[in-house]
């Protein structure tokens, strides 16, 4: 046994004698006798790791501290920057943990070394850790050393760079998707990926607390009518036939629930034929996907309320956090007082019906729309009284854009009240408005005057223009609400067709009785969305798992029983044999990491996104196929 051992260290020593040089060579040799005693106690393992670890380094490049002063370190990484100082030679070294300041003296190998390497080459330094003394850089976790290089071995060299990595030289964005590699080497971006990492585990982590199983559901799975376009992919074996990537595991978690589990999650991907948004990724992204079965839906907002409040106190320290419960704000509510249904509740600026007031006045337009069945709705904002008449010309001016006829101002004084209708209301209308409104010197109350919900959807855009503006978000905090009550049908614009408004496996508030005898568009559904700072993070709902009721929610929508049959049989015929109630939700990841990361863009959260246009610029794709994988598929190119 000893004798095979010694043929494998001898093969190790050819391939050491390759990197390292001939005194480090004589040293391994006298570790190969200590190799063969460790070997007797069962630590040769152990030995042959640490030896192959020193090959490239000791510390890693955030590491070092000044505790470490004098010893002699060996750190490898990427050459972050250089400066030439009188002849000695500065690097900033950088690895996945941090960076590292190495100088190189005049004359010696090292500063030959790095005088003609570029920045980005990997190399390997050995030195001397020493104190920089009274040149502390208290912006670095290595501030107190920095390491005299005795030298430099390059295991990789870089070529001219298309782009700046230690500088942001705001860089086109498909340069940056291009050469992807090279943008995640950047701090910001690279710590951003980081985070998400951390995010996931965290989820991973809390979610097993809680008693949830992590399943894999398919990727590739059949097509089915969820609101965006699949990913088709052709089948080999069955000609004009086709797999669809899946937009979201819904059919597949609510089988586990049918099958007897009980608490599903996965982190999984979805795949979805859509245009790029800031917010949402053409393509493909990740959500946490959750399922429970015997709950209801405040048992599923207990579970995600636990999670978000532990999550995000760990992972924004210092931030205020929404919890331990969040609000809960029917879409209704919501869509009337900030005109969206995932409102920003870090600032106020919430929406009022003024038409009773309003009517008591005579003689106006703003009258004449009450009287005419429609509706003024109003926001306050306080401290601008002193704004320019061209501040209120662009709020005009952004409405009208957004679809409204005017934008109607009052603005109180210490005296008196200004703006574009204050002699058109009588003193008394001005007083009830500015006690509902409760403003006060310097505010100003602006109104849109047209259908309720139009005047509230142009409002509630019009509030978070002022919020950009005017900085009215609170710093430094995540605020939480839940949206519920969603409807479950709405009217399609185009069509005129009913149609489902949200999830279509949604159990109806009423069940059946509420289908038969109730106006569709009067119907709510138990769904509902978590929201944080204005931004959806999740859909979610309690399930229809009931077959009859299924079919009558479909048959509303304009679907056929065949139709149901066909595109959803699985499900289907698994409720026919004794499904559970159940219900869940699927946060984001994406969005989630967004947040966190205060950024504004979703690609700044993802490894290797794709551009606007939905490709990716590093791999090239889409491509196009050969004609041996077209035939193989039964597939041909039809000309445009």
């Amino acid at each position: 046994m000893l004798i095979r051992l010694w043929g494998q260290l001898i093969e190790i020593l050819i391939f050491v004698k390759k990197l390292i040089s001939q005194s480090r060579l004589l040293l391994f040799t006298k570790l190969c006798g200590t190799i063969l005693v460790a070997y007797a106690t069962g630590v040769a393992t152990l030995v042959c790791k640490e030896i192959i670890m020193n090959m490239y380094r000791t510390h890693t490049c955030g590491e070092l501290r000044g505790t470490d002063v004098g010893k002699v370190v060996k750190l490898s990484g990427w050459i972050h920057r250089k400066r030439d100082l009188g002849g000695m030679l500065f690097v900033t070294l950088r690895d996945n943990y941090g960076i590292t300041q190495v100088l190189a003296n005049p004359g010696t190998d090292a500063w030959n070394v790095f005088n003609e390497t570029r920045v980005e080459s990997v190399v390997t330094v050995e030195g001397k850790v020493l104190s920089r003394g009274e040149n502390v850089n208290k912006d670095m976790a290595t501030g107190e050393i920095e390491v005299e290089a005795t030298s430099v071995i390059v295991q990789s060299q870089a070529d001219v760079l298309p782009m700046q990595v230690a500088d942001d030289d705001n860089a086109p964005e498909d340069i940056r998707l291009a050469y992807r590699f090279l943008d995640l080497r950047r701090e910001k971006l690279h710590n951003n990926i980081l985070l998400r990492s951390k995010v996931i585990a965290g989820i991973r982590k809390r979610m097993i607390e809680m008693g949830f199983t992590e399943f894999q559901t398919p990727i590739l799975t059949s097509s089915s009518p969820e609101g965006a376009r699949d990913y088709l992919v052709p089948s080999r074996l069955y000609p004009g036939k086709f797999y669809a990537l899946p937009q979201a595991p819904q059919q597949f978690k609510q089988l586990l629930m049918v099958s007897g589990f009980d608490k599903y999650f996965q982190i999984a991907p979805c795949f979805r034929d859509e245009d790029a948004r800031a917010d949402r990724s053409p393509g493909e992204f990740y959500q946490l996907d959750v399922e429970m079965s015997f709950c209801t839906q405040d048992e599923i907002f207990e579970a995600m309320e636990k999670l978000f409040v532990s999550l995000f106190t760990e992972l924004a320290p210092g931030f205020k956090v929404t919890g331990p419960t969040f609000p809960r704000i029917s879409y209704e509510l919501a869509m009337n007082r900030w005109g969206c249904d995932k409102p920003d509740l870090r600032y106020g600026l919430e929406i009022e019906d003024v038409s009773d007031i309003i009517a008591k006045s005579e003689g106006n337009f703003l009258k004449a729309t009450v009287d005419g069945g429609k509706a003024v709705r109003a926001i306050c904002v306080d401290n601008v009284g002193d704004k320019s008449r061209k501040f209120y010309s662009n709020l005009e001016s952004f409405c009208k854009e957004n679809g409204a006829a005017g934008l109607a101002t009052l603005i109180y004084t210490d005296t008196e009240v200004k703006g574009t209708v204050a002699k058109l209301l009588p003193d008394e209308v001005k007083a009830a408005l500015k006690d509902k409104m409760n403003a006060k010197a310097g505010s100003a109350i602006l109104m849109v005057a047209d259908e309720k919900l139009k005047a509230s959807v142009i409002l509630g855009k019009l509030r978070i223009k002022l919020a950009d503006e005017l900085d009215l978000r609170e710093k430094n905090a995540f605020r939480f609400c839940w949206i519920n009550d969603f409807p479950m049908f709405e009217k399609d614009e185009e069509t005129g067709q009913v149609i489902f408004s949200h999830n279509p496996f949604s159990m109806p508030q009423g069940g059946m009785d509420a289908l038969l005898n109730m106006d569709p568009l009067t119907i709510k559904a138990y769904q509902y969305d978590i929201v944080c700072n204005g931004i959806e993070l999740s859909s979610g709902a309690i399930r229809n798992h009931k077959p009859e009721i299924m079919y009558k929610a479909f048959e509303i929508a304009g679907y056929d029983k065949s139709v149901v049959d066909e595109k959803f049989g699985g499900m289907i015929r698994a409720f026919k044999f004794g499904a559970p109630p159940h219900g869940g939700i699927a946060p984001g990841v994406d969005r989630i990491t967004m947040l966190l990361a205060n950024e504004q863009n979703i690609r700044e959260v993802i490894c290797f996104p794709m551009n606007q246009k939905a490709q990716d610029l590093l791999m090239q794709a889409p491509c196009e196929a050969t004609e041996k994988q077209l035939k193989e598929l039964h597939l041909k190119i039809a000309e445009d």
